[in-house]
Formats: C-alpha cells, structure tokens, sequence
C-alpha cells in the first residue's frame, strides 16, 4: 500500500485532533502463524505541548505486565510526523493522508529478561464513530515475527472509563 492512496478518505486523521486527552486501546498480538501470543489494553493521556504531541501510554498485558511508554510527535509539512521514545531506535517517522496513517519505526522490544531489536509498520485507519484501527507488522532482520491490533477510542466517547491505569 502507498499512503497516497488514502488521500481522499473520510473521516480525515488529525492525530494532534485525535489524540487529545484520554484514550483507551485494546490489543493483541499474533505470532506469524496466527496464534494468539498476547492481550492487552492500553490508556493514554494525549496532550499537546509547546507544539509537541505527547502520547503518555500506560500498557496492562494479560500476564499482569505493565509497561510504560511516552512518544514525542512533532508535526512536520505535508502530514509529516517525527517521534520519539526512550525505546525507540533513533526516529518514528509517520505520514497521513485523509484517514491513515503510515507509522515506521524500529524498537528495542523488551523479551523475557532481554531485548530485541524491531522494526514496526503500522497503519491506522480512523473509522467513523471515532474509532482508530490500528494494524503492525513486526519484523526482526526482514522476517516477520507477528502482526500487532489495536484499536482505539477516545474517552470522551464513552459513558465511563472502562478501566483505569494511570496513576492518580
């Protein structure tokens, strides 16, 4: 796929739009022959500062791990974004047009008492209603190791919190 082919597709992505204020996520990770390997949920709290996008991520797994991450998107010309992240390997690099987004990146990925080194392509797709779909192919040296799927909504879409991880 080419991010150029969205460029016409409603609803239009704004991530600085989208991602303002809570957001709650609920994922799950399949090996690369399609076994269920790992369930999680996600809450963010999403902000914008001194141009800055800051994605403040809180990870539940269904082992009981938690695990945290905070990106740092700077929009760039054309629907460009550049992020950052303690675990990330140099620069994310994201591109949007009408209602996808193209994110690439690599990730030292925490694995058992160690780590590998990752690499991430993700496409989002914002549905009507809000809600962000969100599909990862992950690879190390080439070889893909498992697909990522998330989907996200914005809390102020819904009645209540469904859960809460970030602490108070």
């Amino acid at each position: 796929m080419k991010i150029d082919d969205f460029n016409n597709r409603e609803p239009q992505l704004v991530l600085e739009e989208y991602f303002s204020g809570r957001i709650y996520a609920w994922g799950i990770f399949e090996d690369r022959f399609g076994n269920l390997r790992r369930e999680f949920v996600v809450e963010i709290d999403a902000r914008m500062e001194d141009g800055i996008l800051i994605l403040d991520e809180y990870f539940l797994y269904s082992d009981g791990e938690t695990d945290r991450r905070v990106w740092r998107i700077t929009p760039e010309e054309n629907g460009r974004y550049l992020g950052q992240a303690d675990d990330i390997v140099g620069v994310a690099e994201g591109q949007v047009r009408g209602n996808a987004l193209n994110w690439r990146y690599r990730m030292d990925l925490k694995v058992g008492d160690g780590h590998w080194r990752v690499s991430f392509d993700d496409w989002m797709y914002l549905q009507p209603g809000g809600v962000l779909i969100n599909r990862a192919s992950v690879r190390k040296w080439g070889v893909e190791l498992g697909q990522v799927t998330l989907s996200f909504i914005p809390g102020d879409q819904l009645n209540s919190p469904p859960f809460s991880l970030i602490p108070e």
